[in-house]
């Protein structure tokens, strides 16, 4: 065996300690793990839950064992798929798969509330995030942080419950130049917001979301969100609304799975440990698809779509841009990078907040 000296193996270290900080240029050797460099960790944000949050972040891997993938609402005849093959149901019916619940989610079986944090902001035995790094040259690297979820609560509207779905993918992503934050997106009900680094409240270096009771759509404050408006929050109660406070502190990174996506592949490599890239490329529903109107859970105003109080579940992360031009996706709105806070409702929230 060759033996290297302690100063060799002292130099080595730091040297390796450096790679970390810059993400290498280029597309790794097949089969090397994924470098994640440090100050993707260093200003990952962290999620305040609401205080009455229902439906906390939840394992991704038990949202396989608690659902069925259905087409058309058949059930698909395979054999149970886990995250390193799921993606082997994109054959089988692609973007038409559904993962449907095995239980009737009007009894909110107990696998739908997820995993609260525990007071380091930990959920334990469940991996609820996953990272995802993409490097798009000249410096610029975007990470993203996406949070899941098994179920979401679409809240009431004009007296009537709407858009509950199962399963449920939020997502802030940080655009970085040369390892530093630049700005900041939040993900909201099909849209979102975006700031500038220096704008967002923090915790230390690092942003800080509020995650709205029940539809989990991330914010830069507590309080009211009316958005009724694209691109515009009111912080009165209006017409569709959001609820933020500090309730519990989730930290993403402490049980994620972590990944770079390289675009001219449109391909993921895991980073070193478990790490499985099989349900990165599942490009179907994480939830049921949306009960008919003959379905006795199903309720709708005047037979109004928008009012459905089921309605079907998310596409995953491979689904989210994640080679965008922009911070913001490419939706049809306008990317406005907001340099300051918007104005929020001077009361306390419910649940309190501060």
């Amino acid at each position: 065996m060759r033996r290297f000296s302690s100063t060799a193996l002292g130099l080595f270290a730091v040297l390796h300690a450096r790679s970390t900080l810059a993400l290498p240029q280029g597309t790794p050797p097949a089969g090397a793990p994924a470098e994640i460099p440090t100050f993707v960790y260093e200003y990952a944000p962290v999620v305040w839950l609401h205080s009455k949050e229902t439906y906390n972040p939840a394992d991704i891997a038990q949202q396989l064992v608690h659902t069925v993938p259905r087409v058309n609402f058949a059930e698909l005849d395979t054999p149970p798929k886990t995250l390193r093959d799921l993606d082997e149901l994109n054959g089988l019916g692609g973007g038409s798969v559904y993962l449907t619940s095995k239980d009737d989610i009007t009894t909110n079986p107990a696998w739908l509330n997820g995993v609260a944090p525990d007071a380091d902001g930990k959920t334990n035995d469940a991996v609820s995030a996953v990272i995802v790094i993409t490097d798009k040259g000249d410096g610029v690297v975007d990470a993203f942080y996406f949070y899941f979820y098994a179920n979401n609560w679409g809240g009431i509207v004009l007296g009537l419950e709407v858009n509950n779905h199962v399963g449920d993918w939020e997502h802030n992503m940080i655009r970085f130049r040369n390892g530093v934050p630049q700005t900041i997106w939040y993900s909201q009900h099909g849209n979102g917001q975006a700031f500038t680094y220096n704008a967002v409240s923090k915790k230390g270096k690092r942003p800080v979301a509020y995650s709205a009771m029940g539809s989990h759509a991330n914010y830069a404050t507590w309080g009211f969100h009316e958005h009724t408006i694209p691109n515009f929050n009111s912080p009165l109660p209006g017409l569709l609304n959001d609820v933020t406070d500090q309730g519990k502190l989730w930290d993403p990174t402490l049980n994620a799975y972590k990944y770079r996506y390289e675009a001219a592949t449109d391909s993921f490599t895991g980073a070193a440990g478990f790490n499985p890239v099989g349900f990165m490329n599942y490009v179907g529903r994480w939830g049921d698809e949306r009960y008919p109107d003959s379905d006795p859970r199903q309720s709708t105003f005047l037979g109004i779509d928008a009012t459905a109080k089921f309605t079907s579940g998310p596409s995953g992360p491979r689904d989210k841009q994640l080679n965008r031009a922009d911070v913001c996706p490419a939706n049809g709105n306008a990317c406005i990078v907001r340099p300051i806070l918007m104005p929020r409702r001077r009361r306390r929230a419910v649940g309190g907040g501060q």
